[in-house]
């Protein structure tokens, strides 16, 4: 039983530092590390918000680093470049 309460506590631990974590970068974050995302609706944000929950430890890196997502390399990308 031990185990079992200290995975939980730990669980919600990780989502009540998710949920603190969301609300700032819903509000701010997002702009920073992706430009297009200062147009975001209140839509939009809602729908962001429980993946930064989830996701928040990857988040905050890029967030402090001001990383923006990666540009997607693929087949079809490299032709469209190459015309």
């Amino acid at each position: 039983m031990p185990f079992a309460e200290i995975l939980l506590t730990l669980l919600g631990l990780y989502l009540g530092l998710g949920l603190l974590f969301a609300f700032a970068f819903v509000l701010k974050g997002a702009s920073v590390i992706d430009p297009s995302a200062q147009a975001g609706t209140i839509g939009f944000r809602l729908l962001i918000f429980p993946g930064a929950v989830a996701l928040w430890p990857v988040l905050a890196k890029r967030w402090l680093k001001r990383s923006h997502p990666p540009a997607e390399n693929n087949p079809h990308r490299r032709a469209a470049r190459a015309h």
